[in-house]
């Protein structure tokens, strides 16, 4: 491909506005240059090509009772008029765009070397013509105006097979189009139906309207189009074509949209003031209790209250990835900050745990319900939970209880025991021992074990392992630990619901 469609890039459409007249033809060119001028986009004029001689049935050569018969034929130019217009065309510094409705007038495109083929809405199924167009080197413009998505579906795929660029335009074929029948919206549509292709918005409304095309940028169009005109004592301009007075204020308007839009594709800095503003109005963190240095600081611990100060945790660093632990005494009511905790952010610990068990899970083919609950269990803290722990699954938990439970590559769970209800497991896959009252079992993909009340039980695995557990209703303060260490730790669990969304 010879070229590529600026983005954005905005055409004036000069069609048949030249009126049969180089010489006025390169004065709205003109014009519009002078109009453009200091402008940051990209503007291009386009021009339409038709061989009339052969466009036009033979037998309706001099009808000039039929209106578009008499409007090609009065506006007709010679080959080499328009080559002096496309001339003019890149000497006032804009993209050349050419609109053919036949195959002959392809190969003219092709012959002046004009920078992109716009399709009009009338010709989008002309197979024809189509095909001609797809055999030139140029990227592909297609207005959508009356068609269905099964015609577009169509002509996109025609494309696509053949390599071409092509970007499709929203249109509406009212001359001018009513407010009220722009239908800006489909704008949204044909982005969401076609996410490779470029969305642009073709222009038939009245001239002096500056916020449709506003509305076309916030919504993601990157291509615009509008009819233009030089009005004369001779050629009054049709009440849909643009003055170059009018087109500076189109473009005037789309420059203020691009700026009221900001960025696209990433998510915008805050400002200075805005930082300064949030923070002020954040509560901040205070002791509930005195805490002694060493502790880890737990959400009970702490109150949140307004106005907080400059350096305190603020409730808006305070989450379960977030752990505080009190590097001096901090009295009671004190504000808690940099100089007396430090913060351990565990984020992307649990971003790695979460993606080991997906992995686990998929290895398996074990399926999980969506939004299920996930369990991580860190017995002795995050920093040991390579080597004790486990990841559990609440599938159900009514008078009847599924679990699935993951566990990674050399990881152990301590010896606990239930005094309410009674649990069976079977592995799904991998391998795990389970000690029962110290009597040791080796578990393998389809076997059971059943753990009955208040047997002490422990497991353990060397390959990784997912198991489920059924039991009677789990009541979370029916785990007993035989290690003290465990029950003492009050920080052992981290739960996460939206575990399965996409990172």
């Amino acid at each position: 491909m010879s070229y590529a469609i600026p983005d954005p890039l905005f055409i004036f459409e000069l069609a048949n506005n030249h009126m049969g007249s180089v010489e006025h033809g390169l004065a709205v060119i003109r014009a519009l240059g002078a109009a453009t001028a200091g402008q940051p986009l990209r503007c291009a004029v386009k021009l339409q090509y038709r061989d009339l001689d052969t466009f036009i049935h033979p037998d309706f050569q001099d009808r000039m009772d039929l209106k578009y018969v008499k409007r090609f034929r009065e506006t007709r130019l010679a080959d080499g008029q328009f080559r002096t217009l496309v001339d003019g065309i890149r000497a006032s510094g804009f993209v050349t765009v050419c609109t053919p409705f036949d195959e002959a007038s392809v190969a003219t495109i092709e012959a002046h070397g004009i920078d992109i083929i716009k399709i009009a809405s009338c010709s989008l199924t002309d197979w024809p013509l189509l095909e001609r167009i797809a055999a030139s080197d140029k990227p592909v413009i297609a207005s959508t105006a009356g068609s269905s998505f099964e015609d577009i579906d169509k002509v996109v795929s025609f494309f696509e097979h053949r390599g071409r660029e092509l970007a499709l335009m929203h249109c509406v074929a009212g001359y001018p189009t009513a407010d009220a029948s722009l239908e800006l919206n489909q704008i949204d549509l044909l982005r969401a139906r076609y996410p490779r292709l470029r969305v642009g918005y073709s222009t038939h409304e009245n001239p002096d309207n500056v916020s449709a095309v506003q509305m076309a940028i916030a919504k993601g169009a990157s291509l615009f189009e509008k009819h233009v005109g030089l009005a004369t004592d001779d050629w009054p301009l049709n009440n849909y074509s643009a003055s170059p007075a009018q087109i500076a204020a189109w473009l005037r308007s789309a420059a203020h949209a691009y700026t009221m839009c900001g960025r696209t594709g990433e998510r915008a800095p805050p400002l200075t003031e805005e930082t300064a503003n949030l923070e002020s109005l954040r509560r901040g963190a205070f002791a509930r209790r005195p805490l002694k240095a060493g502790e880890t600081i737990t959400t009970g611990d702490v109150f949140f209250a307004f106005p907080g100060c400059s350096g305190q945790v603020s409730a808006n660093d305070w989450s379960k990835y977030a752990r505080f632990d009190a590097t001096h005494d901090v009295p009671a009511g004190a504000a808690l900050d940099g100089g007396n905790t430090r913060r351990t952010d565990t984020r992307q610990q649990i971003y790695a745990i979460v993606q080991s068990v997906r992995a686990l899970l998929s290895a398996g083919r074990v399926v999980v319900p969506g939004k299920a609950e996930l369990e991580i269990s860190h017995h002795y803290g995050l920093e040991r939970f390579e080597q004790f722990g486990l990841v559990m699954i609440t599938v159900v938990n009514r008078e009847y209880c599924k679990k699935l439970i993951a566990m990674l590559p050399g990881q152990k769970h301590p010896e606990q025991f239930h005094r309410q209800k009674e649990e069976t497991f079977m592995v799904l896959s991998g391998e795990m021992t389970v000690v029962l009252d110290d009597e040791p079992r080796v578990l393998r993909a389809g076997d059971l074990v059943t753990v009955k009340r208040g047997v002490r039980h422990l497991f353990s695995t060397t390959t990784g392992v997912v198991f489920e557990e059924l039991s009677s209703t789990h009541f979370k303060d029916d785990s007993f630990y035989t290690d003290p260490a465990v029950s003492a730790n009050l920080n052992r669990k981290t739960y996460l619901t939206h575990w399965m969304d996409p990172a």
